[in-house]
């Protein structure tokens, strides 16, 4: 069979599923599997598949018509300017929290060194992307999760970060290790009521561990604000990524623990996503 009539096929039957985006997951499944960027895929859809490769993809598509995220079956995800491994264990990067890393690089100068911490670091794509990019500062990573912080290892040792970065498996809570210059966060923020809601990709193969911000979305937020005022430097910056519901409560928090809001900040569908503030 040719690439055309499979990516056809493969569409046809991720449609019938309810399955969004059907022709682009059939090719970026496709591309995966030769071993070719998605562009020279389309660029040869007359060639050719050998059987091995048809075998593999329709198990790949299989998979997807069950809602499992692309992410997951291919093993990766691009995030800012480079591709991580993912697994179950973690949450899929989204485009949106790049706004975290956008941030935190235009106020961070390239030549200085400064001391980070993540905290729910998931992959470890936030920290990783920043420290590629600033290459004075080390950072630490806290994860609930035993699992996520293999994969974050895993992602650090792929990135040849090993020696600036560390990974740690603990709650904030008990966390009281070192000052920090910057602290990330991209905490569970989705109200426990409205997880039904979510697409069946995410509700049903996603960690809820990393979605679920309690009744009323705040609570991990609080948790985080709380704990960043003690391990923050004074006029050291806290960076959260936020939604639209919990806006207004996460500013009266940062208030509350003595942050000044520098810039809040819209991703690309117009919602707000991003508060940067400064302890004082």
């Amino acid at each position: 069979m040719k690439y055309i009539e499979i990516l056809k096929q493969a569409q046809k039957d991720l449609t019938i599923k309810s399955i969004l985006n059907p022709a682009l997951d059939a090719e970026l499944i496709l591309s995966n599997i030769l071993k070719i960027k998605r562009e020279n895929l389309i660029l040869n859809l007359q060639k050719k598949i050998d059987s091995n490769h048809l075998r593999l993809f329709n198990l790949f598509i299989e998979q997807r018509k069950k809602n499992i995220p692309v992410a997951y079956i291919l093993k990766y995800k691009h995030f800012w300017k480079s591709k991580f491994y993912v697994n179950k264990s973690v949450l899929i990067p989204r485009p949106a929290t790049e706004l975290i890393v956008e941030k935190v690089l235009e106020k961070v100068p390239k030549d200085q060194s400064f001391k980070f911490l993540d905290i729910g670091t998931g992959s470890g794509c936030i920290l990783i992307s920043i420290l590629l990019e600033r290459p004075k500062s080390t950072g630490i990573g806290i994860d609930i999760s035993s699992s996520a912080i293999k994969v974050a290892k895993f992602n650090a040792k792929m990135q040849q970060l090993k020696n600036r970065i560390k990974f740690i498996n603990s709650d904030v809570d008990k966390f009281f290790a070192y000052k920090y210059d910057i602290i990330v966060s991209n905490p569970p923020y989705i109200n426990k009521f409205n997880l039904k809601n979510l697409q069946k990709d995410v509700k049903d193969y996603e960690p809820k561990i990393a979605l679920d911000g309690g009744l009323n979305g705040i609570s991990m937020i609080k948790k985080v604000i709380e704990k960043s005022s003690i391990l923050i430097k004074k006029n050291g910056n806290l960076v959260l990524e936020i939604d639209n519901q919990i806006l207004r409560e996460s500013i009266k928090l940062l208030k509350e623990y003595k942050f000044y809001i520098n810039d809040i900040s819209k991703d690309l569908m117009n919602n707000y996503r991003c508060i940067f503030s400064t302890k004082y």
